[in-house]
């Protein structure tokens, strides 16, 4: 039913940064062939945001792989948890979200995370099933398994104790409310980030406080987004969404450095195992193609081979060879007269007048395939249209009368 120990530690192994302790996941892993049983494999979101990038697939594909070894994969929509809002890596409290926003929100994680994890294959559970029904009663004997002391040698409680920042009680019990969680579906193993080090391992504790087998950790590194510097994350608009359109995706993947595409390759692709290490030598020795191949197979994972192959296209004609493409939606401006980055922002190819002035600063902006840099420029609908104004590589609208 199951692959070897080896076999599988192969594959678990794989872009992983921490195992705590890696001689029990191998017990378990033992366990597990022996008994025909398999292992429960825990993976808690949340949803305080619904929209996934390839930053929080990192985890999710994770989880896959231990389906495709045979394992339960149990993912847990933290509706409950995400009113409190978890610590990890905040200088702040982080602001409150209603019940019914955290489950909108988880019906959206849900819908996105069905393109990583075999659906068939998928237990998912609301931990308000349990939390929700915890008496007081309860609440008090879980915090007494827990020190404040243990609190605190948390960096981001610590730093926040010290520097007299305001710490919600109600902050302090996120880490023991997710520790429920595993004890609720009797975790064999945990999945997240390398942020999460802190609440996987007071799961193991309070697992064991109640008698439970003790999960085993597995930590995964943080990707870092398309400027190779800070993590992926939509608020510093370095991310790819695995809901963007093909050309979007394949596009910002050809922008990231270098020194990155290995590192895709095995935490965001399909690439083998087995493959890796010539992958590693081919990514150094011959980068502008590599980069090419890691588009394509993560633009292909997403919205299949056809979808893919056409991205490929698009770029090589609009980038490659400078040339329109064919189907370039268009935008009739209400004034005849109006200025660039009133016209960007209106059309849709910018978010705000800001992000606007910094495209024409930086020269990614060009009218009828002239560049222009001065952001007072102003444009005469009457006179010009029809015209092709370009954002960047891959944006383009068509601008009618």
């Amino acid at each position: 039913m199951f692959p070897t120990v080896d076999e599988q530690l192969l594959h678990i192994r794989r872009g992983v940064e921490e195992i705590i302790p890696e001689a029990g996941l191998r017990a378990k892993l033992e366990r597990s062939i022996g008994t025909s049983e398999p292992l429960v494999v825990k993976l808690g979101c949340d949803p305080s945001r619904p929209d996934l990038h390839l930053g929080h697939a990192v985890v999710l594909r994770k989880l896959r792989q231990f389906q495709d070894l045979g394992h339960q994969a149990v993912l847990i929509i933290g509706d409950f948890t995400g009113m409190i809002g978890d610590a990890s890596g905040r200088s702040k409290t982080r602001p409150a979200l209603s019940l019914e926003e955290t489950r909108e929100n988880g019906r959206s994680y849900l819908e996105q995370a069905s393109a990583i994890l075999d659906a068939n294959r998928t237990r998912i559970v609301y931990n308000s099933e349990w939390l929700e029904k915890m008496s007081f009663r309860d609440v008090v004997e879980l915090a007494g398994k827990y020190t404040v002391a243990q609190m605190l040698a948390r960096d981001d409680f610590g730093t926040r104790y010290r520097t007299d920042e305001p710490i919600g009680l109600h902050e302090l019990l996120y880490p023991l409310a997710q520790a429920q969680d595993s004890v609720a579906i009797k975790a064999d193993i945990e999945l997240g980030g390398t942020d999460q080090k802190f609440n996987l391992l007071v799961g193991r504790s309070i697992q064991k406080a109640v008698g439970q087998e003790q999960q085993v950790c597995i930590l995964l590194p943080i990707l870092q987004g398309l400027d190779g510097v800070e993590k992926m994350s939509k608020s510093l608009s370095n991310y790819v969404g695995i809901r963007e359109a093909p050309n979007d995706m394949y596009g910002k993947l050809l922008s990231i450095p270098d020194d990155l595409i290995f590192r895709y390759f095995e935490l965001a692709s399909d690439a083998n195992t087995r493959d890796l290490a010539s992958l590693m030598v081919y990514c150094r020795e011959n980068p502008r193609d590599a980069k090419h191949d890691l588009a394509l197979a993560i633009t292909e994972m997403y919205h299949g081979e056809g979808a893919a192959r056409e991205a490929r296209a698009y770029f090589e004609k609009t980038v490659i060879r400078k040339e329109d493409p064919d189907d370039i939606p268009v935008f009739r401006p209400k004034k005849t007269r109006l200025g660039l980055l009133d016209l960007m922002t209106q059309a849709g190819l910018t978010q705000s007048n800001g992000q606007a002035r910094r495209l024409v600063q930086q020269r990614a902006v060009s009218i009828a395939g002239q560049k222009v840099s001065d952001v007072r420029t102003e444009v005469d609908v009457d006179k010009l249209a029809p015209f092709v104004l370009r954002v960047g590589k891959l944006r383009y609208m068509r601008i009618e009368k």
